[in-house]
């Protein structure tokens, strides 16, 4: 059976369905024609209120515990969040900021937005790479925007959009063969 790559999405819409959604499964799905992947989902939308009402991580609950331990051991982080007044949401930033500083160093991050306009196109250069860049991450070097015109029924509906995905996937699988590579082999019992 071929080695399964853990994918943790971090997927910071307060909706339960939403068009960062719909980016993120569209990533999900495009990296796993490369790779086989075994998903994680850190969905806000449901873990928020444990999130929401931690200080710090001694005051998570189970679940939101599990949803980081999740994310600081996923063979790829997929980031996606969608832009609030020209940034990420600010559960989503709460979340980041529960995780362990150490946890992410090296580790593969595909960084994903989704707003309203071409104008929040750059929230994924400014906001998130820098971000993840504080955590020694290895970012995908293509990071995904989304409009809301290249979305339509909360399924992607533009040519380049779909293109974008397709490249930063790409590279997000060559950095999980290359990481799986530099892996020692697992000993036999």
């Amino acid at each position: 059976m071929p080695h399964r790559h853990r994918v943790a999405i971090l997927l910071g819409s307060p909706s339960l369905r939403s068009r960062t959604q719909a980016l993120a499964t569209a990533l999900l799905d495009a990296v796993s024609e490369h790779v086989p992947v075994q998903a994680d989902w850190v969905e806000l939308s449901r873990l928020g209120p444990q999130f929401g009402s931690a200080l710090s991580r001694d005051a998570l609950g189970t679940d939101a515990r599990a949803a980081l331990e999740a994310l600081e051991t996923a063979d790829l982080l997929i980031a996606a969040t969608p832009v609030y007044k020209g940034s990420y949401t600010g559960l989503f930033k709460h979340v980041v900021d529960l995780l362990n500083p150490d946890a992410l160093v090296g580790r593969p991050v595909l960084l994903a937005a989704s707003g309203g306009g071409e104008r929040h196109a750059l929230v994924v250069e400014h906001q998130l790479r820098p971000l993840f860049g504080f955590f020694r991450a290895q970012t995908v070097p293509s990071a995904v925007y989304a409009a809301e015109a290249e979305l339509e029924g909360y399924a992607v509906s533009s040519p380049a959009l779909q293109a974008r995905i397709a490249e930063a996937a790409g590279q997000a699988a060559a950095l999980l063969v290359a990481q799986a590579a530099r892996q020692p082999a697992p000993v036999a019992a």
